[in-house]
């Protein structure tokens, strides 16, 4: 933290001296797709009203009790290390309260921020046990940001769809219409973990931290078998790696996810890391919470379109390259059909004039 005042019953916080970033507005480090997004549904004339009457089948209150009688609430009496860090990541994003904490006994690595009314943050004792405290500091920041976002609300819808899913799949066409939703709503929430990431890294404030736990997610505990830049290495494969059918099989291999893969995530925080937008954040120029209630959809889409333009044109994917080509028309891409899927691989094509202008059909870097 930047000093050492009480604020909104933030105290206890651990001493290392990290940034502070009043009246923070979630908008500042939420990804343009999920941003948009939110934006969108935010405008909307009650529609967290709708929406809340809509899930009042959730059974919140059952959830709740759940947690208080089957977890381990945090406090300065249970899990007093966690405890710290929560008030310490609320303290650095600006929350106005302090969400409930509970530890889950559960074997598998995992956190969640859900909740209709209020956010409740569950951790189990897997990632207590894999992470060390700066990547549990990394974690916690994640979760407030989830929190800040308002992600809570559609977790939960999300949780409850894909359980109600399961249970009507006998029902002709039910089935369909729900997971059409579901499919919907795992999009964005893939998206809003990339946003929850950034938080992670407002609140360590230590790249490496992030990047540690986030390969561990993917490794496990053996960290000194792996190593960071390798990790990355295997983003730069996964994304630039084979021809049009692997560009499939990705979509295909994620749309059941309800997070992005971990390389994924790495490559992305580590290039948000290095990105202008982050160190103007760092230093003190973001917006505000007050200014949220003038922002403007249109502006919101009009920059959410304008990332994935520069995404498609700078990735090595070969089905955003062949997107890319299109757009750019590209004067083989016909000799590129002809000869089949074997011919979106990344190479250039080898009989077909080289492309000379600077949108070039290999792509820029990521």
């Amino acid at each position: 933290m930047s000093d050492g005042h009480e604020h909104s019953g933030h105290e206890q916080v651990p001493s290392r001296r990290r940034t502070r970033f009043p009246g923070i507005s979630s908008r500042a480090y939420e990804h343009p797709a999920d941003r948009s997004a939110l934006v969108a549904l935010r405008k909307l004339t009650g529609f967290d009203t709708v929406f809340k009457a809509l899930s009042g089948l959730l059974p919140e209150r059952s959830l709740r009790l759940l947690f208080l009688s089957d977890s381990v609430r945090v406090s300065d009496e249970q899990f007093a290390h966690l405890n710290d860090m929560l008030r310490d990541a609320c303290y650095i994003l600006d929350l106005e309260k302090v969400p409930p904490m509970y530890v889950n006994q559960d074997p598998v690595p995992n956190a969640m921020c859900i909740g209709l009314d209020e956010p409740v943050i569950v951790v189990t004792t897997g990632l207590l046990e894999l992470l060390d405290e700066e990547e549990m500091r990394a974690v916690v920041g994640h979760e407030a940001g989830h929190a800040l976002s308002g992600h809570s609300v559609y977790r939960t819808i999300l949780l409850f769809l894909t359980s109600l899913a399961v249970r009507v799949a006998w029902i002709p066409l039910g089935n369909l219409a729900i997971m059409a939703i579901v499919t919907s709503l795992r999009e964005w929430f893939r998206k809003s973990e990339l946003s929850a990431d950034r938080a992670g890294l407002l609140v360590g404030q230590d790249l490496q931290a992030s990047m540690r736990g986030l390969m561990k997610l993917a490794g496990g505990h053996h960290l000194h078998e792996m190593n960071v830049d390798a990790f990355l290495k295997q983003a730069e494969e996964y994304e630039a790696g084979g021809d049009l059918r692997d560009s499939v099989l990705k979509i295909l291999n994620v749309l059941p996810r309800s997070h992005p893969f971990t390389t994924v995530r790495a490559a992305e925080l580590k290039r948000w890391a290095e990105s202008r937008d982050f160190q103007r954040i760092m230093d003190g120029h973001y917006p505000r919470r007050s200014e949220d209630k003038d922002t403007s959809v249109t502006d919101s889409f009009r920059e959410s379109a304008s990332h994935y333009a520069d995404h498609v044109k700078s990735s090595k994917d070969p089905l955003m390259k062949l997107v890319s080509d299109i757009a750019g028309g590209a004067g083989d891409l016909g000799g590129r059909v002809r000869r089949g899927f074997g011919g979106f691989t990344g190479s250039a094509p080898k009989d077909g004039p080289a492309r000379e202008d600077g949108d070039g059909a290999a792509g820029g870097t990521a």
